[in-house]
């Protein structure tokens, strides 16, 4: 009972929603970029929020099924397919035993989550699944996946497994090896996902020690998403950000979406691996809402930044965490409904 890899895409990995409680001892959460896509993911095949999903960077992998199994894929669309079918995004989906799951081109996005039934069965490091690309642990052999490599998955839900057998019911009448219900999760439900996206951020820690003509550059210009960006930091190219007045300061507590400022004056947007301390002046924080919206955003994309206040940002996340809790609710009916059938 397992996935394999035939293919191992740009950057596959095992992924949840990170370790946490370990920054003094130098080791961040990690987990997926994009923390909705994932959730989403997870909550379409029944899983718990946090568990483990495959997280596909920009070129996906291929992948052959040895049992049938419940899926679902969210995020980025890489033209997923099966014997030349696509494969809905934002929904369950079932493959039967023998299928070769393909992704192609990226159309939209850059990062696409597959959650299983069950959640991937990887071994708990810390209180996580997260792979740790940096130090080498979590995950899958604290590793990308390769060709050769195979994923087993957990014990599904009672809703999952009603699901799962009831559309590998009408798979197998249909003569297909794959069936999706109609329903699925719409994009009013989804961030703000958009090809130039405006990230909201709050006054960083340091802001008052910037001249005033960079603070106005910040948050007018757009600025574009380096090649040199990768799951530890977006390096920014655009207006250059200067002091208005020198600083002498320790290395300090940095997080998800620190906007820190070295001396070339080209900002760094902190991702999900970044490290936990940092020496650079802080001039913003991008606000939670919105970092799964920045998660999506490619190399060579032109981001801008809107300034809001941390309690216009409280409110966002109490919004966004209210609406979420009756999107799960409703897709869990969905699924047991299925099962009632």
């Amino acid at each position: 009972m397992s996935i394999e890899f035939i293919r191992p895409g740009l950057l596959s990995t095992v992924q949840d929603e990170g370790r946490t409680g370990f920054r003094r001892y130098g080791i961040h959460p990690g987990g997926v970029m994009d923390t909705f896509a994932a959730r989403a993911a997870n909550a379409l095949v029944g899983n718990s929020r946090n568990a483990a999903v495959l997280e596909m960077t920009m070129t996906g992998p291929e992948l052959r099924f040895h049992d049938n199994r419940l899926i679902s894929l969210c995020g980025a669309d890489l033209t997923a397919t099966v014997d030349g079918l696509p494969v809905p995004l934002w929904r369950p989906v079932v493959l039967l035993a023998g299928s070769v799951l393909r992704f192609g081109r990226c159309r939209s996005g850059l990062r696409t989550y597959m959650a299983i039934a069950g959640g991937i069965a990887a071994p708990e490091i810390m209180g996580s699944r997260s792979t740790d690309l940096k130090t080498g642990f979590g995950g899958f052999e604290g590793r990308a996946l390769k060709v050769g490599d195979r994923l087993s998955a957990g014990e599904a839900s009672r809703e999952a497994q009603a699901a799962l057998h009831r559309l590998s019911v009408e798979a197998e009448k249909n003569s297909r090896r794959m069936h999706a219900p109609a329903w699925y999760l719409s994009s009013r439900e989804w961030p703000a996902y958009h090809a130039e996206p405006v990230i909201r951020v709050m006054p960083g820690k340091d802001i008052a020690a910037f001249d005033e003509d960079s603070l106005e550059r910040f948050h007018k210009e757009r600025y574009v998403i380096s090649p040199q960006s990768d799951r530890m930091g977006y390096r920014l190219e655009g207006a250059k950000l200067e002091l208005g007045q020198s600083m002498d300061r320790l290395s300090e507590a940095v997080t998800y979406g620190t906007v820190q400022v070295p001396a070339d004056g080209q900002p760094i947007i902190l991702m999900a691996d970044h490290q936990t301390i940092g020496g650079y002046p802080v001039i913003a924080q991008v606000a939670r809402v919105d970092l799964p919206i920045l998660a999506q955003a490619r190399p060579g994309a032109r981001v801008a930044f809107e300034r809001i206040t941390y309690e216009e940002a409280q409110q966002l996340f109490l919004e966004q965490e209210l609406e979420w809790r009756l999107t799960d609710q409703l897709i869990r009916r969905r699924l047991a409904e299925m099962g009632d059938h």
